[in-house]
C-alpha cells in the first residue's frame, strides 16, 4: 500500500514518473517539496493561535499551529475526511486528555474534537482528504 501511494505521490508532484537511481529514489527535483516552517508565513487564526499551511497535494494538506497559553480552538472542529497531529512541544488538552511531546492522535472521519492548552503548543497535523 505504501508503494502505491508513494507512487501516486510521485505523479502528483511531478505529473510524470521520475527517474529512479539504484536503491529505487527519484533523483527528479520537481516531485518533491522542501521547506523549512518559519519559512511559511504564519496567520493567525484567532488572537493566540497562529496557522501555517504547509504544502498540500490532492490526497493530504499539512499544517503547523502555534497555540499561545491558555488558549483554545474557537470552535468544535469537525472532519470530513481522517485528520491526525503530532504535538511538537508544550501540552494539548484533548477529549479531556493531555497530550505532551510525542503524542501522537489519529481522527476518524466524522470526528469532532476542540484542543486548547494551558502552557502553549506547537502541533502539526495533516489532514487526509476525501475525493
Amino acid at each position: 500500500m505504501a508503494g502505491k501511494y508513494l507512487y501516486a505521490s510521485i505523479q502528483t508532484l511531478a505529473g510524470v514518473i521520475a527517474r529512479r537511481d539504484d536503491e529505487g529514489m527519484t533523483q527528479d527535483s520537481s516531485d518533491v517539496q522542501f521547506l523549512h516552517v518559519d519559512d511559511v508565513e504564519p496567520v493567525e487564526v484567532v488572537p493566540g493561535i497562529v496557522r501555517r499551511r504547509l504544502p498540500a497535494t490532492e490526497w493530504a494538506r499539512g499544517w503547523l499551529y502555534d497555540f499561545a497559553p491558555g488558549t483554545e480552538w474557537p470552535e468544535v472542529d469537525e472532519h470530513e475526511g481522517e485528520e491526525r497531529y503530532y504535538v511538537i512541544s508544550g501540552e494539548f488538552i484533548d477529549r479531556g486528555r493531555l497530550l505532551g511531546p510525542g503524542s501522537y492522535v489519529v481522527f476518524a472521519p466524522g470526528s469532532t474534537h476542540r484542543p486548547r492548552t494551558e502552557t502553549g503548543a506547537r502541533m502539526l497535523g495533516i489532514s487526509i482528504l476525501t475525493l
